[in-house]
């Protein structure tokens, strides 16, 4: 059998030369043989080992065996093969929220050789299609509940489009078998590609190998939650952000545990699942924890044992609230779709509140300048980060070129190391505010606004000044919208004057209903400058 048919996706991997160093692969759980499909180790293997028969997705409404998922993700790969006529190397497109054929359709694309492209389901046809055409997409797979904007799409490179949920894929499935022969994949052959958040113009594709699939599941999860098969992830990132797969599908199932999938995941909705379910481990992001925060009095949620809070900094007073609510600690992490997932964070025991944490099993990070000397302790710089995963875009050497340096990737962020060697979150690199000489960090001050007894939320920004280079700009959502008023800007700057550095106070608030958010729930700071 030719070892790639479609040749896309490798033909435009970044040259050996600008790729990152990669780094712990002889370590013997991140050593992996060369030829290596990832679902035979996260799906497969279960069956062989009898435990078909353990749950493994629940939701609302249903409960599905690994049995189950294995022989629905078989029947879906072979309408892949035998039906829509896919290729080893095509790009197929997952638009789906967080639900079992999701999951179904993901194990099945690697199965039949194909690469996952799975992405947010609030997309619209037009951002759909620019997927499509720079992955140069073939095939799309579509929850029928998100079938509007997908009759929208138009590309010459999209060839077929299967939607499930009482649809076309159950009927070709019907008649498939339930056992399928995986396609013989590299260990460094490409499994998915990511596009970035929050990109302008031509957006950005990460890819990533079968080998890092797995290789994440023995870092971040060994590291700070220590899985066991009894225990029941659950959390709100969608599936398509590398956040989500790896907390939701890939972690749980690695350690023969079982998910809890939420298609709309409010924080009503996430307690619920955690009180009636007994969930024990949940993924989400800062502003849901500072939600559930509120809410969390109303629930039962004895059974979580671990917290995880990722996608943008988690603010200590966020960490706090939910400590002095729940007992339970927040495990932070940053991670990054170029890396796939988590590198620095921490445990429930070695935790420093309002630290990251320091580099986990399988990855190595310092703090550099701009010319890429290392910096003394707790000054500010650039994070560089190397290991198990890297950076691989694909056809963009340009932008390669700026996110590897010397073998290290460099993620945008801006931190601090300590003398114990934790990592304190900065500001991002962007996000750097520059006022009469002053290095402003937007989350130093979005931090500080946070404990202010009548915000909400906030979002700080720089604003372009001819006097002092830039000013701070706050927009503030309040807890009582009435309260917006000119008299309450004034008495928050004073506040702000007493409580922390003069020279970081917004000069400038806006006030808000609402700040603009990603699906994964970061905040949008480039709409608000």
């Amino acid at each position: 059998m030719k070892h790639y048919e479609d040749n896309f996706a490798h033909h435009n991997l970044p040259s050996a030369d600008l790729q990152a160093d990669y780094l712990f692969t002889n370590l013997k759980q991140f050593n992996r043989s060369e030829m290596l499909n990832c679902v035979d180790r996260l799906l497969d293997q279960h069956i062989r080992e009898g435990n078909g028969d353990r749950v493994c997705i629940r939701t609302f409404e249903n409960t599905w065996t690994y049995q189950d998922l294995y022989e629905k993700a078989n029947q879906i790969a072979h309408v892949l093969v035998e039906d829509l006529g896919l290729q080893s190397g095509n790009r197929v497109l997952i638009r789906s929220a967080n639900n079992p054929m999701m999951v179904t359709c993901w194990f099945a694309i690697l199965k039949a050789g194909g690469i996952v492209v799975a992405t947010m389901p609030l997309l619209r046809a037009k951002e759909l299609t620019t997927i499509i055409e720079c992955a140069e997409i073939s095939h799309a797979f579509c929850d029928s509940d998100l079938a509007d904007e997908m009759h929208f799409v138009k590309s010459d490179f999209l060839k077929k489009v299967c939607f499930y949920n009482n649809a076309s894929l159950e009927a070709l499935m019907a008649s498939k078998p339930k056992t399928f022969t995986n396609y013989h994949s590299k260990a460094d052959s490409i499994a998915l590609i990511g596009f970035t958040s929050g990109t302008t113009g031509l957006p950005k594709m990460t890819s990533h190998y079968h080998k890092d699939i797995l290789n994440i599941c023995e870092a971040f999860p060994n590291y700070s939650l220590q899985p066991t098969p009894k225990d029941i992830f659950t959390g709100s990132p969608p599936l398509g952000f590398t956040f989500g797969l790896g907390g939701l599908v890939l972690f749980p199932m690695y350690f023969g545990a079982s998910t809890f999938l939420i298609e709309k995941p409010t924080p009503d909705m996430l307690l619920q699942a955690i009180q009636d379910y007994k969930i024990t481990i949940c993924f989400t992001a800062p502003t849901a924890w500072r939600v559930i925060t509120t809410k969390v009095k109303e629930f039962d949620i004895s059974s979580i044992r671990k917290c995880v809070s990722a996608g943008e900094t988690l603010p200590l007073k966020v960490w706090q609230d939910w400590y002095d609510a729940t007992g339970l600690k927040i495990i932070d992490g940053i991670g990054a779709t170029e890396m796939l997932h988590i590198f620095v964070s921490s445990t429930t025991d070695n935790m420093k509140p309002g630290a990251t944490g320091v580099a986990i099993t399988g990855y190595e990070a310092k703090i550099i300048d701009a010319k890429g000397n290392q910096l003394p302790t707790n000054e500010p710089g650039r994070l560089a980060v190397r290991g198990i995963t890297g950076c691989k875009y694909l056809n963009r050497p340009d932008k390669q070129k700026e996110y590897v340096e010397n073998g290290w990737n460099i993620t945008g962020d801006i931190f601090r190391q300590d003398e114990d060697g934790y990592f304190w979150f900065v500001a991002r690199g962007d996000d750097m505010i520059i006022s009469s000489g002053y290095n402003i960090g937007a989350i130093e001050v979005e931090s500080v606004l946070l404990t202010h007894e009548d915000v909400l939320e906030c979002a700080v920004v720089g604003l372009p000044d001819e006097e002092r280079g830039m000013l701070v700009c706050a927009h503030i959502v309040l807890k009582d919208p009435s309260k917006a008023t000119d008299n309450m800007k004034n008495r928050i700057q004073h506040w702000f004057k007493e409580v922390a550095a003069p020279y970081k106070y917004p000069r400038v608030i806006q006030f808000t209903e609402a700040l603009p958010k990603t699906e994964t729930g970061k905040i949008q700071r480039f709409k608000l400058k």
